[in-house]
């Protein structure tokens, strides 16, 4: 039995979602994902996991708990 494609889009997901990968290969796996439903699927909850990972990356912690983290980290190099 052939693979009908979702190996290599599975495969290159990630890439392709950050425009990562070249016109032709883009193409093939648009394609894919419009005809398998698995796939964009799959598709789909990664680039919103993506997504809500970018808009936390934004955000910046309160200065107390950047200050306890630092010193955290500081404590834990110290001993080791």
């Amino acid at each position: 039995m052939t693979d009908c494609g979702c190996e290599k889009a599975r495969r290159d997901l990630e890439e392709y979602l950050r425009h990562e990968v070249c016109k032709t290969q883009h193409s093939d796996i648009a394609e894919h994902l419009e005809n398998c439903v698995e796939c964009r699927d799959e598709a789909l909850v990664a680039r919103t996991l993506t997504e809500v990972v970018a808009r936390a990356c934004k955000e910046t912690a309160p200065e107390e708990l950047r200050d306890q983290v630092i010193a955290r980290l500081l404590e834990v190099q110290a001993t080791h």
